[in-house]
């Protein structure tokens, strides 16, 4: 595949400048909290090197608590190595793939690293990648994470960071104020905050910050988008989306998927003795790490985030698509087979459907059932029905509705559908184009870009189409990367990648 494919649609978003920024083997940058020292390193297929600062301390936190900036040092400080990823937990061995291999972990994990072409520059479009996990795992330095292809062929600053998932992150626990509950977004928030104040030292530009992310990542990127007001300055400018959106949640109400329960967190603390009469909160926060990430793994105890108005905002769906958050465009988009990875081992319809359509009236799932038949050419089995009404129902058809609300208040919106399948790089046989299988891609080495003014070389979202219509004319506008391994990009109707999305509609407006 040819570099323009993915570069493409990453460029509506970027600038590229020219300029230079001091070369050395050991290039050094002094931000606010002290002097760093980086390392240098080549990039195959460029003749742009590139400088590495890994590991910069941006805060620090004590177990359970709220994120504060890091303090100065004294002398220059080594930055040429990751630091440790914070604590992680994984439910399955697919999604251990995503810890190969498996780095050192500790609490002491909230640093960030910073890639930029060596060449002397100034004023450069910045890119921040939040990872994805489910927000149970994940770290800034895993090796499919490296940004420095995008630095050297976009001549952008990348910057990755840690911040903390599972019970280190949010714990919800009855004795933490709500507004202190959502620890690893506020991680995200101190990380964000921290290049405005330093990324100039880098040659960056604060006003041309581009967040992005996959999976969790991006609905990151979405509670980020959802919870910075209309006429407000969100610390970017601009936002792209990879499989995931926290506005419906792909269930009938994401309060569902993350309920405002502390019953995990007592779980947790009834496990390992900490209840009774003592502070189940200063009980855990004296337990070994260990010990309590073995039972969270061994118990399937997710820990996810809770509505506290400020990090979270339980209206997204409906503050976005009444224009009252901030005006910030998006690039969003799906893999064609997400589900595959993540429903592997459900071989019943009917069972899938009785927990999905919980409160759902008859007419409803009889139109799904119909939409999905079981036997013929497009789904020769149950798992191949279930599949795909996980990829549409839990990443597409959310994604098409905060794309298209997104277009309706006003604001710019760009879709891509990936629809590339590469049987080697797949964990089971027929996984095809699964979820996250994009990212190897994006930050591979693809050198060719589009001009970031035009958009990525397809129509924004027409403000005038109406979503899930009967007769209504679809602009072409969904740029479809991959397909058949062509090397350009083929552009379709909305109506045929969202065929059956209207099925899902008032399933996923329910909250409405």
């Amino acid at each position: 595949m040819k570099s323009f494919v993915i570069s493409a649609a990453l460029s509506a978003f970027l600038s590229t400048l020219s300029g230079t920024f001091a070369s050395s083997q050991h290039p050094t940058v002094t931000i606010d909290t002290g002097e760093i020292v980086g390392t240098s390193t080549s990039v195959p297929g460029s003749e742009t090197g590139i400088n590495k600062f890994l590991g910069i301390p941006f805060g620090y936190a004590d177990r359970f608590s709220v994120p504060e900036k890091a303090q100065p040092w004294s002398g220059p400080l080594n930055t040429t190595a990751f630091k440790p990823a914070c604590i992680q937990r994984f439910a399955c061995k697919t999604t251990e793939t995503f810890n190969i291999p498996a780095p050192e972990e500790s609490e002491d994990c909230l640093y960030i690293n910073v890639l930029i072409p060596e060449s002397r520059g100034k004023n450069r479009t910045v890119m921040v990648w939040l990872y994805g996990g489910g927000l149970q795992f994940g770290h800034g330095g895993f090796h499919m994470y490296d940004g420095s292809a995008l630095a050297a062929h976009e001549d952008v600053v990348y910057v990755s960071f840690n911040y903390r998932t599972n019970v280190f992150g949010f714990p919800n626990s009855s004795e933490l104020p709500l507004e202190s509950r959502n620890l690893g977004f506020l991680d995200q928030r101190l990380a964000l905050d921290w290049v405005q104040r330093n990324i100039y030292a880098f040659g960056g530009d604060s006003s041309k910050v581009t967040i992005f992310g996959e999976s969790a990542g991006s609905f990151s990127v979405d509670a980020l988008l959802t919870s910075f007001p209309k006429d407000s300055s969100p610390p970017f400018r601009a936002a792209i989306m990879q499989s995931g959106e926290i506005s419906y949640g792909g269930y009938p109400d994401p309060r569902e998927l993350w309920p405002d329960t502390t019953s995990v967190w007592e779980t947790l603390a009834d496990t390992l003795n900490c209840t009774g009469s003592q502070s189940s909160l200063d009980c855990l926060k004296k337990m070994p790490a260990a010990s309590i990430r073995e039972v969270i793994e061994q118990q399937s105890l997710f820990f996810n985030p809770t509505y506290d108005n400020i990090t979270l905002n339980p209206n997204a769906a409906r503050d976005r698509a009444q224009s009252k958050i901030a005006s910030i465009p998006i690039l969003s988009g799906t893999d064609a087979q997400e589900g595959r990875f993540i429903i592997l081992g459900q071989n019943n319809v009917s069972a899938y459907l009785d927990d999905l359509l919980v409160g759902q009236p008859d007419q409803v799932r009889k139109a799904i059932e119909a939409a999905y038949p079981v036997g013929g050419w497009e789904f020769p089995s149950d798992f191949d029905a279930i599949a795909q009404m996980e990829t549409e129902v839990l990443v597409h058809c959310g994604a098409a509705l905060v794309a298209n609300d997104t277009a309706t208040s006003g604001t710019q919106s760009w879709r891509y559908y990936f629809n590339a399948s590469f049987p080697n790089t797949q964990q089971f046989p027929g996984e095809g184009v699964y979820h996250s299988s994009e990212i190897p891609i994006i930050y591979g080495t693809y050198p060719a870009v589009c001009d970031p003014y035009a958009g990525p070389g397809w129509n924004a979202i027409g403000t005038g189409t109406t979503f899930y219509g009967g007769e209504e004319d679809y602009d072409l506008d969904v740029g479809m990367l991959g397909a058949n391994g062509g090397a350009g990009v083929e552009i379709l109707r909305q109506r045929d990648v969202d065929a059956r999305c209207g099925l899902w509609a008032p399933v996923l407006r329910k909250r409405f």
